[in-house]
């Protein structure tokens, strides 16, 4: 599923389409992105990460925060988001802690944003996907309602080990919906 980039810079909209194969495929990255994708990231400010001045300075570092995030460089991703005092920061902030196998700290942050609009807008993208799937019966209980993300959480802890495990394809999907309706939800 592509993200809705209309409201991406140039600049951003270049770094997200960077590695489209390999890019957010790594439920808990190790050793951090590629250099190019760095290169491209550097140069993003919340200043030039939007099309259009933000509503907020806070949604474009949302949006600079999950770039990161996509390229798998945590520290960076997690420098911005625990500067961001608002639900969909701590959102942010609880997918960094959950890609880096801290777990728990995750759903310590996803407490934080309890009832945020993306939850049902992830269960409502993930229909088809989740469908589609011979392993549908995994995911299909935490898309009943809102987006149960404290219990993906617990599946990605379940699965980030083993890269046979059946489950892992739908996972690596769900977690690139979920990824694509928050960035939506940021800007």
């Amino acid at each position: 599923m592509k993200p809705q980039l209309d409201n991406l810079s140039t600049a951003a909209t270049d770094a997200f389409a960077l590695r489209p194969d390999t890019a957010y495929t790594q439920l808990v990255p190790h050793g951090g992105g590629a250099q190019d994708a760095r290169a491209l990231l550097e140069k993003l400010t919340p200043q030039n990460v939007l099309a259009r001045p933000p509503k907020s300075p806070a949604e474009a570092s949302c949006v600079l925060s999950a770039l990161w995030l996509w390229h798998d460089f945590l520290d960076e991703s997690h420098n911005i988001s625990q500067s961001i005092a608002t639900p969909t920061g701590s959102y942010w902030h609880a997918i960094m802690h959950r890609r880096e196998g801290d777990f728990w700290n995750s759903k310590y942050w996803l407490n934080k944003c309890r009832g945020h609009p993306a939850l049902a807008k992830i269960s409502a993208a993930a229909v088809d996907v989740v469908n589609a799937s011979r392993e549908a019966r995994v995911i299909h209980p935490l898309i009943q309602g809102d987006f149960n993300a404290a219990a993906f959480v617990d599946l990605v802890e379940a699965v980030h080990e083993s890269p046979d495990d059946p489950r892992r394809p739908l996972v690596v999907e769900m977690q690139k919906i979920e990824w694509r309706v928050l960035v939506e939800c940021s800007v």
